[in-house]
């Protein structure tokens, strides 16, 4: 019995020992082309000094820390806990790392105890009928603990196997962590267009009332023969255009709350402001980085090169398909047909066997299997690379755009003067009987034109550094990943 023991002893040493060689390629990070600077740093996004010397980046920072609007934030933070998308890929993280867990259980034997009891009773005039004086019913049992086939990991099968589902895993980690990015961004974007929205109100408001007060005088003109029945006409089409515009702005206010309410994960209703367009702001500066930091810093980067590691993997296990596969199988119990001496010595059985199976003809499956993993890894690698330039492409495009908009904001802003300088004039010039209406009406319309522009040109200016944001890889944290 001890010499039984000792040969499986030295054959599962033998097989653990043999487990340390892992077939198949070792993973290493495919080369990509970082570019020295990002494209578009010409004008740093905000603050008046240059950014290209800047180390850091803007995406290391929490959301809470670069958007200066308490509501935002507080918005932000009931958004990541009650967001259905974001409790939707909290629970597939949970799926991945359970069959994680499932995969790494091939690394121990799988052990099942069990046992029976049973009663016969043979017939006393059939065949074979039992002798007189021989108690016809029977009464034996068994127990037994049972060890199925359990594979030793001689060539790093099970190995590769695991290390493709912690790669699986960790890539869905990295996917709840877009999908808090992703609903970051939605948030800002959308509280910024209800602040600009309620901007468009106000201005529209404000042009109702003087619209107002110079309709009432135009009719006091036209009564008192000075101004034409024309005039009254003209003056009562600004009316009613701003109040059409106050009209379709309520409407639009009130959809943009209904699509904040559910990002937070709420019925549709009122949200409330923590200031207007005007004093909303960031961070005095947002620098953008190394480039290099880009790779690390951006989930869905380090999501892209996880599936890479898993496809890696995928190759070795489809390479260790070739060589031998060493089973151990084995038993341990007791049987008696007797129930008072089920566990004695005499009633112990077990047995214990180790089988090789070498494939020799397999009709090109297993061939078929490894180019079609060394495939997906190529495809892997193709993908990776392309979101990281893609990742460089994003980052350009939001700096130029907040250089952009920026230059833009600015020159809408010497545009509304000036057409709030030519309404002033006008309507001076119509009161001193110089000219008509027409020109009245025709500067109105084009200030109340110019002022709506100028906040969509404030909205995009901010909603560019947002996407900055986003495109450098900040919005994923959570205040309890750092601390401030």
């Amino acid at each position: 019995m001890n010499a039984r023991i000792k040969a499986v002893t030295a054959c599962l040493l033998v097989g653990w020992f043999w487990a340390g060689c892992t077939v198949g390629p070792g993973y290493q990070r495919p080369s990509v082309s970082v570019p020295p600077a990002y494209r578009g740093l010409e004008t740093p996004p905000l603050g008046g000094t240059s950014t290209n010397t800047d180390l850091s980046s803007v995406a290391e920072l929490g959301w809470w820390q670069v958007f200066q609007d308490a509501q935002l934030t507080a918005y932000m933070a009931e958004a990541l806990t009650n967001n259905w998308d974001v409790q939707a890929a909290a629970a597939r993280v949970l799926a991945a790392e359970a069959e994680a867990r499932v995969v790494r259980s091939r690394f121990f034997p799988t052990v099942s105890a069990g046992g029976d009891l049973v009663t016969s009773r043979a017939s006393q005039r059939g065949a074979g009928t039992i002798p007189a004086g021989v108690d016809p019913q029977r009464e034996f049992g068994d127990a037994f603990l049972a060890m199925p086939a359990y594979e030793v990991d001689l060539w790093g099968k099970i190995r590769r196997s695991s290390e493709a589902a912690r790669a699986r895993l960790l890539a869905s980690v990295e996917t709840e962590r877009i999908v808090r990015q992703t609903l970051v961004t939605q948030v800002a974007t959308a509280y910024l267009d209800l602040l600009e929205l309620d901007l468009e109100l106000a201005i529209a408001q404000r042009t109702h009332a003087v619209r107002t007060n110079s309709l009432e005088l135009t009719r006091t003109r036209e009564q008192g023969g000075v101004a034409s029945l024309q005039d009254v006409d003209q003056a009562r089409i600004l009316v009613s255009t701003a109040e059409a515009s106050m009209v379709d702005t309520r409407r639009r206010v009130e959809q943009g709350e209904n699509l904040i309410s559910l990002l937070l994960g709420r019925d549709p209703g009122p949200v409330a402001r923590g200031g207007g367009l005007a004093t909303f702001g960031f961070r005095t500066e947002v620098p953008a980085g190394l480039p290099s930091r880009l790779l690390e810093q951006r989930p869905d980067l380090r999501a892209a090169e996880k599936h890479l590691v898993a496809a890696n993997a995928d190759v070795g296990q489809a390479k260790a398909a070739f060589y031998p596969q060493l089973t151990l199988t084995g038993s341990l119990g007791y049987q008696s047909v007797a129930l008072s001496d089920l566990f004695t010595g005499g009633s112990r059985t077990w047995q214990f066997g180790p089988s090789v199976a070498v494939p020799l003809f397999t009709g090109g499956r297993l061939r078929g299997g490894l180019k079609a993993a060394e495939a997906r890894f190529q495809e892997a690698v193709a993908t990776y690379r392309k979101s990281v330039q893609s990742a460089f492409r994003e980052v350009s495009d939001a700096l130029v755009a907040y250089q952009r908009t920026r230059e833009f904001r600015g020159r809408q802003e010497e545009r509304t003067q000036a057409h709030r300088e030519a309404s002033e004039l006008a309507a001076i010039r119509y009161q001193g009987g110089v000219t008509s209406y027409l020109e009245v009406l025709y500067n109105e319309q084009e200030l109340f034109g110019a002022e709506l522009g100028l906040a969509q040109a404030r909205r995009n200016e901010l909603l560019s550094v947002v996407q900055l944001y986003r495109a450098l890889g900040g919005g994923w944290t959570l205040p309890s990943d750092r601390s401030e």
